[in-house]
């Protein structure tokens, strides 16, 4: 059945794909764009602007596009419950132990993931950066736009960078190719695009008539969270912070710790949201709380991929809009590449050392084309080793 194999494909990424977002889309890009070949560069890239242009977890929303590219509507579910389940069974677990996790992980440990983040992300970067900046154009915007993010790293700044790479695809018909994904195998009907689409705005409006303190009032919470943010990872984090932690749901102490967890386990970081479900005091709490808190987080990003796939497969088959595409492709290479900037090379990277081993995961991924399965063996004993003498 394909969509096991969607399962097992996405539950091993699940197990092992540490790093945030970004990384994530690296980890994606290695193995079904490198290794399996289940989709060319071209196609790849259509998926990646569509998550970006979505509110959500891109990460898990680009996963769910290839599970139903592949499988239909279960390899959609398929790949999602593979690559969140093994983060959202710890996050979880530790929101309903409350368990003191920073003593147990050694931080050598931890610093080794982060620099493997930075070399996943340096690998991507360098990859898509020559897949899609075709001109002197599309470079320029590139850079323009990272230059942009590390110097405005203001609330809303990815949104502007990716409207304004919109606008310069449009404007300069920068870098355009045939479409090669608009007939994308696995794309619902119209019909249930727009079912999907009525359900998520009719569960958005209901998300705020729950009454306060009520399971139904941190499904909302959650709900919204999913709903609304762009970027994913991190910056869903103020709106939860201010979700739990003012109302006196959890203490900042218990939601900082849990913010510290969800970055030393792989998957998706939305997880965090299992966390709070099953330690804050509003709702159920413990493992049914966590669950809901997941679903709810979730279930926008799906219903949206679902209600919009159906569409997009039509704009993008139109010149102009493939112009635009272009655009928003070089702009998301500057949104990694400023990702790679910061905050994953300003915060794993701290000395020559680390930067050494850095360069070397790096050619050791490009240059000798090393399985990414070694680095993440390698990288971890790298970063306790580094710990170890520092």
């Amino acid at each position: 059945m394909e969509a096991w194999r969607v399962f097992l494909v996405f539950l091993r990424l699940g197990l092992t794909s540490f790093g945030g977002p970004i990384a994530h889309l690296g980890y994606f890009r290695d193995a079904f764009v490198v290794r399996r070949q289940w989709l060319d560069e071209a196609e790849y890239a259509d998926i990646v602007a569509l998550s970006q242009v979505l509110p959500g977890p891109a990460s898990s929303q680009v996963g769910m596009v290839l599970g139903l590219r592949r499988a239909g509507l279960p390899g959609a579910l398929a790949a999602w419950c593979g690559f969140t389940l093994p983060s959202a069974l710890l996050m979880v677990a530790l929101g309903a132990s409350l368990s003191q996790w920073r003593a147990a992980v050694p931080e050598g440990l931890v610093h080794g993931f982060k620099l493997l983040a930075v070399v996943v992300v340096a690998q991507a970067v360098w990859g898509m950066a020559r897949a899609f900046c075709r001109d002197a154009i599309t470079w320029l915007l590139m850079l323009v736009c990272a230059v942009a993010l590390l110097v405005w790293p203001v609330a809303g700044m990815q949104i502007a960078v990716i409207v304004a790479g919109a606008l310069v695809g449009l404007g300069l018909r920068a870098g355009v190719t045939a479409s090669t994904s608009a007939r994308m195998p696995g794309v619902p009907s119209r019909r249930v695009g727009v079912l999907a689409l009525s359900v998520f705005a009719l569960l958005l409006a209901a998300s705020w008539s729950a009454g306060t303190g009520s399971p139904a009032d941190g499904f909302g919470l959650f709900y919204r969270a999913g709903a609304l943010v762009f970027g994913g990872g991190h910056v869903v984090m103020p709106l939860l912070q201010a979700g739990v932690v003012a109302p006196g749901w959890l203490s900042q102490d218990a939601f900082i710790a849990g913010y510290g967890a969800v970055q030393a386990v792989p998957g998706p970081m939305f997880t965090f949201a299992g966390y709070l479900g099953a330690a804050m005091q509003a709702g159920p709490g413990g493992w049914l709380g966590g669950a809901l808190a997941i679903v709810a987080i979730f279930l926008p990003a799906g219903l949206l991929v679902v209600g919009v796939l159906p569409f997009w497969q039509r704009i993008v088959a139109v010149p102009r809009m493939r112009s635009a595409l272009a655009g928003i492709n070089a702009a998301v290479v500057g949104l990694l590449l400023a990702a790679l900037c910061d905050p994953l090379w300003s915060s794993a990277v701290s000395g020559i050392a680390d930067a050494m081993v850095v360069l070397a995961g790096f050619v050791a991924l490009v240059g000798a084309r090393l399985p990414v399965g070694w680095m993440i063996v390698a990288m971890p004993l790298a970063g306790m080793a580094l710990h170890a003498v520092a």
